[in-house]
């Protein structure tokens, strides 16, 4: 997630949820057709919460309902996912119904506090999928890092179980590497888990960290292709990682107003297709531009390193890497893409093909979108 006054819109794909089904062929995806857009209003309401935030999707085809969690950090209302339904007539988003609202809760039973409450335990929401196999939800928290001269508030990122009402289940076990530190080592502030997918048989779960860790290199830059991020694999039995995987980030797609400003490219979601391969969202923003740059890439990592054990990446250029193909460059269909950070499996189109379907995070900001995109599968 990124916080900047003219940010873009989160696009989630609907998925068939990772969790409960496969969806057509998706080894052998060979593009995406783009078939239709959907707005919510701006600070729509339900059930006396704001809607907005939307950074992460999942969709269960069983209900054919989707879930989309918010990043607001307690600040507006609890931390919380929505319950939707989705209505697709002639091969375009008809109408996007919310249904449900689920507040999460702690170890304790009780609300997420917000920064002003309690900044240590303050989660950041930004990515959620359905485990329909054992009746729960696991959702990502990017935590904190603010070590200034002023204050050091660290908090650590979290992947996190609750069952069907938000309550808490289990944390996984959080890799060394990822633990927050006021020196420049571990993540960066806003840059952690920004998305996570099951295997189709449920065995892992894979949770992709946007930005480089400090130790691992410099984060992305315009002209720049040598940021590496981490691709991490857990046991989902035993909540514990088993794998790490180098993937290397695009440049920034555009240079930002001044060289000083804001600026990121980083993973935004990720999404299981087959034994070994995964949809990468890539999403860069650069501050005087109101638009994002969303890049879809399938990644292959059969032939990538398990770089577990390896405390830091910067210069060792032997590491071998996952591979990647682009899909899909927003850019190219001409129409305005906001800050994308979510996709999942649709249900089948009126002709039998499969549906992906994206989502944006309006960060609370007139000036951004929560976008809905509709795409066939190709």
């Amino acid at each position: 997630m990124y916080k900047t006054i003219t940010s873009c819109i989160v696009l989630v794909i609907f998925s068939s949820c990772n969790s409960t089904r496969k969806v057509g062929n998706t080894a052998n995806i060979s593009g995406l057709k783009f078939l239709s857009e959907y707005d919510v209003a701006f600070n729509k309401s339900f059930n006396k919460t704001t809607i907005g935030g939307l950074s992460g999707i999942d969709y269960n085809p069983k209900k054919n309902e989707y879930y989309l969690i918010s990043d607001d950090r307690s600040d507006i209302n609890p931390t919380r996912f929505y319950t939707t339904q989705i209505k697709i007539s002639q091969n375009k988003i008809d109408t996007v119904t919310f249904t449900g609202v689920t507040f999460l809760k702690n170890k304790s039973g009780n609300f997420y506090p917000n920064s002003r409450q309690d900044p240590y335990h303050t989660p950041d929401p930004e990515a959620l999928r359905y485990d329909a196999k054992n009746n729960s939800f696991i959702w990502s928290s990017e935590g904190e890092r603010i070590a200034n001269s002023k204050e050091t508030i660290l908090e650590n990122p979290a992947v996190t179980e609750t069952d069907l009402y938000g309550n808490f289940r289990d944390t996984f076990q959080l890799p060394a590497q990822l633990i927050m530190h006021a020196t420049e080592e571990g993540p960066r502030q806003n840059g952690v888990f920004e998305g996570l997918t099951f295997d189709n048989h449920h065995k892992n779960l894979f949770v992709s960290v946007e930005e480089p860790l400090y130790q691992d290199g410099p984060a992305a830059g315009p002209g720049d292709s040598s940021a590496i991020v981490r691709i991490i694999k857990f046991n989902l039995k035993t909540k514990k990682p088993v794998a790490q995987y180098a993937y290397k980030i695009d440049p920034v797609a555009y240079p930002p107003a001044t060289p000083s400003s804001f600026k990121i490219n980083g993973i935004s979601d990720i999404l299981w297709l087959s034994k070994n391969k995964l949809l990468i969202l890539e999403r860069s923003y650069s501050t005087g531009r109101l638009a994002c740059t969303i890049k879809v890439f399938i990644a292959d990592i059969s032939k990538a390193e398990n770089i577990n054990g390896i405390e830091a990446l910067k210069n060792k250029t032997e590491i071998k890497i996952a591979s990647k193909k682009l899909l899909l460059n927003m850019d190219n269909l001409g129409i305005y893409i906001d800050n994308i950070e979510g996709v999942t499996f649709g249900p089948k189109l009126a002709d039998g093909k499969s549906s992906l379907l994206f989502i944006s995070d309006n960060n609370f900001n007139p000036l951004e979108k929560t976008q809905f995109l509709l795409f066939e599968i190709e």
